[in-house]
């Protein structure tokens, strides 16, 4: 029972895709995960009936022949899948503070480029170069592309530019630039740090189609997690993994939390590959790799108010909204106790049984670990719950109501929607996610060391592989590719690449 081919631990969107390629290529997969919930970012939880998602608010690439309807189609949940195709006109509507107009991002880049440009009619030929050079980035990533052939050298020419760069050199208009990066949140973008391809390679994914998981997605994990079981593979929920065991240079097995033992010939770490290290409690690695590794900068984590709605007050919307205050767009992490929040999304919740009203909306903001580290030697999970005390609650509802009266400025009869609401906060993310300090979207890319982020599936122990959000890049779509990059690294099979691109 405890002897498998491959062990995956975490069951984030890379572990599951990766453990789902490779059971359909005749391996024995277990995936391994701490939480009774699988599915990392794709976890969802109910509140007074209404479903929340934890991380993912909606997804781009969904559209046939598109590269995720592609992943999803070979895995053959595609079909399956409860969706609702957003607003083709407005998928996001970007707002700034002092400023009453909301600022259109359309599905399609003609589309795209005729809306926006009605906004600014001067400015029409910078926003079609915007869009033939988003496109024209996307093109050397050829995994991006389901192209198995190509590696780092097509890249190169395109990793040390910056998002905010790039964009203040297609026009001096300041509200351009700052509505073309107004969803910037969806990467946690650094004005010093953040690399155009990462802007690029998200961005390009919901112009081309944008989509919401109706009644959470969840349903994504819960799909991938069947197919495993199904090729004959095994989900241990509540196993969390505190040592890989390295023995003559390879490991042996997962040890759990509880002392079970599980053996496997190759293991798969969907983890942060800090945290993987820590686990091997190996001298293989050596000392510069661990320091390279221990020392990358995390992105920043989060503050969230789940609201649920009274029934028939607010109308239901197929498109998101991002605020920022104007000049912070680029620096909302930045924020002082006095000014936060400099910006936030919201996100109206998709519910299957009602259309015309919104059960439930999601305000979504940066909160850095720091804010919270008062509590950081608590842990609080559905199946290990633990109160922070009374003063960390306090520092909950303050920050609510304060993101709450910010949102009231732009959506004034809000206030008089809310029944009741739930937040997390970077200690959630910890918790539930495991990353040490709650980070959104792990390892922060920057532009000026392009190299410095990239990290192989491989390690120098040769039964050891990496997957997730923090290979390349995150996301589903991010996370999912992480997933194809390291089936094909362990079985060195690039035609998964191809049965993929041509289901």
């Amino acid at each position: 029972m405890n002897n498998y081919d491959i062990i995956i631990t975490g069951s984030g969107m890379g572990g599951l895709v990766c453990g789902d390629l490779l059971s359909r290529e005749g391996y024995k997969v277990c995936v391994l995960e701490k939480n009774r919930q699988i599915g990392g970012c794709l976890q969802t939880y109910a509140r007074d009936k209404v479903i929340f998602d934890s991380g993912v608010h909606y997804i781009g690439g969904l559209e046939k022949g598109q590269n995720l309807y592609q992943l999803f189609q070979y895995l053959g949940i595609m079909d399956k899948l409860k969706l609702e195709r957003m607003d083709e006109d407005a998928f996001d509507k970007i707002i700034i503070s002092n400023d009453d107009n909301e600022y259109t991002l359309a599905q399609g880049y003609e589309n795209f480029t005729e809306k926006l440009a009605a906004y600014f009619p001067g400015e029409k030929e910078a926003i079609k170069k915007y869009c033939d050079t988003i496109q024209e980035v996307c093109t050397k990533f050829p995994l991006y592309n389901l192209d198995e052939k190509g590696g780092l050298e097509e890249k190169q020419s395109v990793l040390d530019i910056g998002a905010q760069t790039f964009i203040a050199s297609l026009t001096s208009n300041k509200k351009l630039q700052a509505v073309l990066a107004g969803n910037n949140l969806l990467y946690a973008g650094a004005g010093n740090k953040t690399p155009l391809y990462v802007h690029a390679l998200i961005l390009n994914s919901y112009i081309q189609s944008s989509w919401k998981c109706v009644d959470g997605g969840s349903q994504i994990a819960k799909l991938i997690a069947r197919n495993i079981r199904n090729n004959g593979g095994t989900i241990m929920r509540n196993a969390e993994v505190v040592q890989l065991a390295e023995e003559d240079g390879e490991i042996k097995y997962a040890q759990l939390s509880d002392g079970k033992k599980v053996f496997a010939k190759y293991f798969v770490s969907n983890l942060h590959p800090a945290k993987t290290i820590e686990l091997t409690h190996t001298n293989l690695f050596k000392q510069a790799y661990k320091n390279r590794i221990q020392n990358l900068k995390d992105t920043v984590s989060c503050f969230i108010v789940n609201i649920v709605l009274k029934p028939g007050t607010f109308k239901y919307q197929s498109h998101n909204y991002y605020y920022h205050k104007e000049g912070h767009v680029w620096n909302q992490t930045h924020y002082t106790e006095d000014n936060w929040p400099l910006g936030y999304a919201l996100f109206i919740t998709p519910f299957s049984k009602h259309k015309e009203y919104a059960n439930g909306l999601t305000l979504f903001t940066y909160m850095r670990y720091e804010d919270v580290l008062e509590w950081k030697d608590t842990f609080n999970t559905d199946s290990c719950e633990q109160s922070r005390g009374e003063l960390y609650e306090t520092f909950k509802q303050q920050k609510a109501e304060k993101l709450i009266a910010l949102a009231c400025e732009k959506f004034p009869a809000l206030r008089n929607c809310i029944q009741s609401y739930y937040t997390s906060t970077p200690l959630s993310f910890r918790d539930y996610i495991g990353t040490s300090n709650g980070s959104l979207y792990g390892i922060a890319k920057d532009y000026k060391e392009p190299l410095k982020t990239f990290i192989s599936p491989r390690t120098k122990l040769p039964n050891l592989y990496l997957t997730g959000q923090n290979l390349n890049l995150h996301g589903i779509l991010g996370a999912g590719i992480s997933g194809i990059v390291t089936a094909t690294a362990l079985t060195g099979n690039n035609d998964i690449i191809k049965k993929i691109k041509h289901a």
